[in-house]
This record gives structure tokens, sequence and C-alpha cells, in this order.
């Protein structure tokens, strides 16, 4: 008997160029380099760029989320990092928490992708991120690429004010459709 299968969604098109921001906590250097590297390659393959900045740790980064939203020009995000589990309760505190906020900042309409690794060990953590096999940094951007995707889609058409422009086959004084 077979085991379970992953479905992936095709990977989206867009009509205009997506710009991302990368936030990654590179507390385990090697483990984030391949994150970066599958987010980055996923971002590149949808046709889409990408700016990469560092923060401290897990807990900084839906607040570095927060202000690129804020003042930069982004599409979407992707959050990546890894924590392993250790002999304390900061583990729990440090997942529940960045998760959270990360999801708090996704229902207030930011496009992000959530590559940031709980994990109980290192080796757990060195397969997720490698860039050739589970990928998960690549995971993360192709999230956060289908959200952009969606939210163009889904993005209503504005509504004239009810004036027929010239170029729209009206007189050339104003009028009313």
């Amino acid at each position: 008997m077979a085991g379970p299968t992953h479905h992936s969604l095709p990977r989206p098109v867009f009509d205009a160029p997506t710009h991302l921001l990368v936030v990654v906590a590179p507390y385990y250097k090697d483990i984030a380099d391949n994150l970066v590297q599958g987010a980055r390659a996923e971002i590149e393959a949808a046709g889409g760029t990408c700016d990469v900045i560092e923060v401290p740790g897990a807990l900084e980064v839906p607040t570095a989320v927060r202000i690129a939203d804020q003042c930069g020009d982004y599409h979407g995000f992707v959050a990546l990092g890894c924590v392993i589990r250790g002999e304390t309760t900061h583990y729990d505190t440090v997942c529940n928490d960045s998760s959270r906020a990360l999801t708090l900042l996704g229902l207030q309409g930011l496009c992000i992708g959530n590559g940031i690794l709980t994990v109980e060990t290192y080796d757990q953590a060195a397969v997720r991120a490698d860039p050739t096999g589970q990928n998960k940094g690549g995971g993360a951007a192709a999230a956060a690429l289908h959200l952009i995707a969606l939210g163009r889609t889904m993005r209503k058409q504005p509504m004239g004010v009810g004036f027929i422009t010239p170029s729209e086959g009206g007189s050339t004084g104003a009028g009313f459709a």
C-alpha cells in the first residue's frame, strides 16, 4: 500500500511582475541559506524578484514583515527560519507566537508564505530545508505567490461614478452614463 501523496498546485502565472521580500532568521545559518536558496529559485521561476533581509530570530520575522509592508513596495512576503526543540518551553513560545503573528498579518491581507521550520532535531531541519529535497523554502515562496495570484484574480474592478469620457464615446462635455 502506497503512502499519502502531497498535491502541489501548478505555479501561478502573472501578467504583471511580482516583487517579494524574504525575511529570514539565520540562527542556523546553513539551514537558513538552503531555505533562502529554495525560495529564490521558486520566485524567479515564476518570473518574480525578491529582496532578502535577515532578522535576529523567528520572533522578529513577523515584525519585520509588518515594517516592510508599511514602508516597502512588496506584493508578498516569505518568512523563513528554523526552531529546533530544546530543553525548555521557549521552543513552544517561539513556534506558536511567530506562527500566530504571521497568521494575523495574513488575515489583515498580506500575502505571506510561512517557511519557519519547527522541528525536533537538526537532521529533520536539514532534510526539510534542502532545495533538492523537501524544499520548504520553495514551498513557502510558492504559497506567497499563490496568495498574490489569488488576490490579483479576485480584486474587484473599480466602478466608475457615472461619467463617460470622450475616449469612451462620450461628447467633449461631461455627461452621465
